[in-house]
C-alpha cells in the first residue's frame, strides 16, 4: 500500500494512493494511517491534489557514514557501530517544495537516502523483529550545509535548517528494503548511484541500535545514510532522489 498526505480543495488528509501511474486515486484515511486504516469514502484524483510530506514526524533520526564509499569520500573510516544524529521535524518538507539555501552557508549539499517510517511505539527492538515496528519506507534528502558541518564539529546546525529534510512522495508499506537502487540526479545528471545492499548496517540493525537509545513513536522517521557522490547544489537547480520500489522525490533549490 502507498500512504501519503495530500492537500486538496477539501483540506489536508492522509490517503491511500491506488491505481496506475497517471491515473492514481487518493482515498481519504480516517484519522491516521497507523494500524489497519479505515476510509471515509472520499476520494480525489491524485493529479488534482498536491502531495505533501507523507508523515508528520515527532523526530527524525539519521545514520551517518552508513556506506563505506561515503565514509571514504568524507575522509574517514567506516564506523564499527552506527553513528546517529537528529534533524528537527521543522526541517521536513514535501515534494516540490524549494530547498532554501541559507545566506550563512557557502555550500549546501544533497544526500539521497532511504527513509524508514515507524509504525508503533517501540523500545529495545531486536533486529529480527524490526519489520513489526515499521510502517513503511519513503525517500529522503538529508540536505547539509557542508561548510558548517566542518566548522562546528557537530552536525545540528548544518543539518537542521528549515527545508533541509525533504520527504516523499509517499510511504510504501510493502517493500523489502534489503537491495534497492538509490539514485540522486541534479539537473538531469546522475550524481549518486548505489544500492541499499551496500549499507554497512541494515534496516534491522539500525532500528535495534536506535531503539536501545530512545523510544520510537509512530511516524518517527529514520534516515539510513547516503552513498558516495555527495555534492553542492546552487539556486536554480533541481534535485531528484529515486529509490527503487518507492518513487522519486524532486525539489527545486533557491537562495533565501
Amino acid at each position: 500500500m502507498r500512504l501519503g498526505r495530500v492537500a486538496s480543495t477539501d483540506g489536508v488528509a492522509f490517503v491511500a494512493i491506488e491505481g496506475d501511474e497517471g491515473a492514481e486515486v487518493a482515498r481519504e484515511i480516517a484519522e491516521h494511517p497507523f494500524g489497519q486504516p479505515t476510509f471515509t469514502g472520499r476520494t480525489w484524483q491524485l493529479s488534482q491534489t498536491r502531495l505533501l510530506a507523507p508523515i508528520l514526524a515527532s523526530k527524525v533520526i539519521c545514520i551517518g557514514k552508513n556506506y563505506a564509499d561515503h565514509a571514504e569520500e568524507m575522509g574517514g573510516r567506516a564506523p564499527e557501530d552506527p553513528i546517529i544524529f537528529l534533524k528537527p521535524n521543522t526541517s521536513i518538507v514535501g515534494p516540490g517544495v524549494p530547498i532554501v539555501r541559507p545566506p550563512s552557508s557557502d555550500r549546501v549539499d544533497y544526500e539521497g537516502e532511504l527513509a524508514i517510517v515507524i509504525g508503533r511505539p517501540c523500545k529495545d527492538v531486536r533486529a529480527a523483529a524490526a519489520a513489526s515496528a515499521i510502517l513503511g519506507y519513503t525517500v529522503a534528502n538529508d540536505v547539509t550545509a557542508r561548510d558548517q558541518q566542518a566548522l562546528d564539529g557537530q552536525w545540528t546546525r548544518a543539518k537542521g535548517y528549515d527545508t533541509f529534510c525533504p520527504l516523499g512522495p509517499w510511504i510504501e508499506t510493502s517493500l523489502d528494503p534489503s537491495d534497492l537502487a538509490i539514485d540522486t540526479v541534479l539537473d538531469g545528471e546522475t550524481r549518486q548511484s548505489s544500492r541499499t545492499s551496500r549499507m554497512l548496517h541494515d534496516v534491522g540493525e539500525i532500528v535495534e541500535w536506535i531503539s536501545r537509545v530512545m523510544t520510537l513513536l509512530p511516524g518517527d522517521v529514520i534516515l539510513t545514510g547516503t552513498p558516495a557522490g555527495i555534492g553542492p547544489m546552487t539556486a536554480g537547480q533541481t534535485v531528484s532522489v529515486t529509490v527503487e520500489g518507492i518513487g522519486t522525490l524532486t525539489n527545486p533549490v533557491v537562495d533565501k
